[in-house]
């Protein structure tokens, strides 16, 4: 891994900020092929689906909505140990997601003066699950979950065709973990088609029993690759999303006291989902960082995906960026602001309270990433490139949209109503005075008896 060498430097945010490793998203080719993808699956629906399922995924679903009872299938045929694996991840998932439910609350201001806020959940939501280089059940989990509990009353779940099905439906493990959640509502296809299916609704003509394939969604969430992420930016607006994301990433704070195995194995773990993915160790131990590098050189070749990931901690995106002290580690992690953030220090309690950006925070030696994938009770759907700066995981509230409710009676707008016509005249906006003032005088029109109206009424 490169090393990136801050020790002696005082930097100013923006140079923190630019010393950082990124990965180069070529964002613009991406819109190039994407917006065409879009365009086609609004106008032509199914049929368009069905093109895409060929050109990208080498095979045509028998059906483009998966059927009950492939489903039902699909649980009879899970192994034992696995199907316990999901059930204990949906366990800890929904118990930490009925936990994060907001309550609505008012606040009374005066007599007869309250406000208060209603939390709504999203009506009907698409939950993008990826295929690719592995499979990913524990993303149907980490999606499905909250919406459940936010009170969603439609979801649909969109996961690509697998080739190697003679019937071209998904993996079988998703399937399974969609049906033991309770969601019927899956379909066999993949990619940007997929968000477009969302976002826009599709129609089906071949098939005259059930012309709506599918309606459109309020909000589509979950990860996906550059082509998916893109999708989702173009639709953002007639829909809405949870995050763009880019590759996945973890950074590890580790002083003197870290053991370099674990750092090591961690780094390599993040670095097995994908070429672009980012492995970054923050430390102000040389001997720590020389210690993982000589781990790595053991372990990379050992590991099954060794080439995918020797190339991701190769790449610009990764590296060892090297402090002067467990202060400058921090300053470094927040402008990095990890999807991840492992903290492997002597005293991570103090390490962690300075934290202000990250995704999700790993407190200690035996809170790896991996647990929190599959089955720490968090959520593994979190903010990429940065953007952790200003964004959140999703959770319950990715579902939910607060909303006041403003409730004033005769009196209390009366005490309010000259201040609001006061306020209103000096934005020069004199109709939003007028329509508070009507309640209570004859003419609110009339600026020469205005104030005698008001005096008259009771407002001043």
């Amino acid at each position: 891994m490169r090393i990136i060498d801050l020790r002696g430097k005082t930097l100013t945010r923006a140079e923190m900020l630019a010393a950082m490793p990124r990965a180069e998203m070529g964002t613009d080719e991406a819109t190039e092929l994407v917006q065409p993808i879009l365009d086609n699956v609004k106008r032509n629906g199914a049929k368009a689906l069905r093109e895409y399922a060929e050109r990208f995924d080498h095979v045509v679903p028998k059906k483009l909505r998966v059927p009950a009872d492939v489903m039902d299938a699909a649980v009879a045929q899970l192994d034992p140990e696995v199907r316990a694996a999901i059930e204990e991840s949906i366990r800890r998932a929904r118990a930490v997601a009925q936990n994060q439910v907001p309550e609505d609350f008012h606040t009374d201001l005066a007599e007869g003066a309250r406000v208060s806020e209603r939390w709504i959940p999203v009506q009907r939501v698409g939950l993008y699950v990826p295929g690719g280089k592995a499979v990913y059940p524990s993303s149907v989990i980490m999606n499905a979950v909250p919406a459940q509990a936010a009170g969603v009353e439609s979801l649909a779940i969109a996961t690509p065709p697998n080739r190697n099905d003679p019937d071209g439906w998904p993996n079988k493990t998703i399937l399974a973990t969609c049906a033991m959640l309770g969601v019927d509502e899956v379909y066999a296809v993949g990619g940007a088609q997929a968000i477009a299916m969302f976002a826009y609704g599709a129609t089906d003509v071949d098939d005259p029993t059930n012309p709506v394939l599918c309606e459109p969604v309020d909000k589509i969430t979950g990860p996906g690759n550059i082509f998916v992420a893109t999708a989702k930016r173009l639709v953002s607006g007639i829909v809405g999303i949870d995050a763009v994301a880019g590759p996945t990433e973890i950074a590890i704070i580790a002083d003197k006291d870290a053991n370099p195995e674990f750092v090591a194995a961690d780094l390599i773990g993040q670095a097995e989902h994908d070429e672009l993915a980012g492995s970054v160790l923050i430390t102000d131990s040389p001997e720590l960082a020389d210690a993982v590098q000589a781990s790595l050189l053991k372990r990379v070749p050992r590991t099954e995906h060794a080439e995918r990931v020797e190339t991701s901690l190769r790449g610009q995106q990764s590296g060892i960026i090297l402090t002067d002290s467990v202060d400058q580690s921090i300053d470094a992690a927040n402008a990095y602001a990890a999807e991840h953030l492992e903290v492997q220090t002597a005293d991570p309690d103090a390490v962690i309270a300075r934290i202000r950006n990250a995704g999700a925070i790993f407190r200690g030696p035996y809170s790896p990433v991996p647990l929190g994938d599959y089955m720490s009770g968090s959520n593994h759907v979190l903010p990429t490139s940065g953007t952790a700066r200003f964004a959140a995981g999703l959770g319950v509230h990715t579902f939910m949209k607060p909303v006041e409710v403003i409730e004033y009676d005769e009196q209390g707008l009366k005490e309010l109503a000259s201040r609001v016509n006061a306020f209103a005249v000096s934005e020069d906006l004199p109709a939003h005075g007028e329509s508070v003032l009507t309640r209570f005088v004859a003419d609110p029109y009339d600026k020469e008896t205005l104030t005698s109206q008001e005096e008259e009424a009771g407002l001043r």
